[in-house]
């Protein structure tokens, strides 16, 4: 059975209501010959935004699958696949915040970034956990869930804060 897991929806959002934060004031307080350019760019920079955190995992009985969209691959991102029989360990390496981050690391001395931004994150797991027979206990998400619902609730602020100014 094919399971998929979306990117988690606070990251989505974190992201895009920043992204507006940022770059709805532009349209208006461009210059006159500046401003249809600049809102063709802030409805493509949306786009982008909004599809390069589309990625998603898949897992069925076999492997597991990262994909990315078009987009991403073009900036670099890069589709994967591992036969859970492939996967040897998990291991941690720290990040400068603090948080750990995990890898799939593979027979062939592969590493697959293991994916910690994902809706039903627990359900993800204990499918790694069944189908590798190695300890998911330690694994989360990689930052707090709080952060980044704190990150778009401040970012809406900042939208309110702006349509007020310029409406008013």
């Amino acid at each position: 059975m094919i399971e998929k897991f979306k990117t988690l929806f606070f990251v989505k959002s974190s992201l895009v209501s920043l992204y507006l934060a940022l770059t709805i004031p532009i349209p208006f307080v461009s210059t006159d010959s500046l401003r249809f350019p600049s809102i063709i760019a802030f409805v493509i920079g949306l786009y982008l935004i909004i599809n390069i955190t589309s990625d998603y995992v898949e897992t069925c009985n076999n492997k597991i699958s990262y994909k990315t969209s078009f987009i991403s691959k073009t900036l670099g991102k890069k589709n994967w696949e591992i036969s859970w029989k492939d996967i040897k360990l998990i291991k941690s390496l720290p990040t400068s915040q603090g948080s750990k981050i995990y890898y799939f690391n593979t027979h062939q001395g592969d590493n697959f970034l293991f994916p910690q931004r994902l809706e039903n994150f627990e359900k993800f797991l204990l499918i790694v956990g069944s189908k590798t027979r190695i300890s998911i206990d330690e694994i989360s998400y990689i930052s707090p869930l709080w952060t980044y619902k704190l990150l778009t609730f401040l970012s809406v602020l900042m939208i309110v804060g702006e349509l007020f100014a310029f409406l008013y």
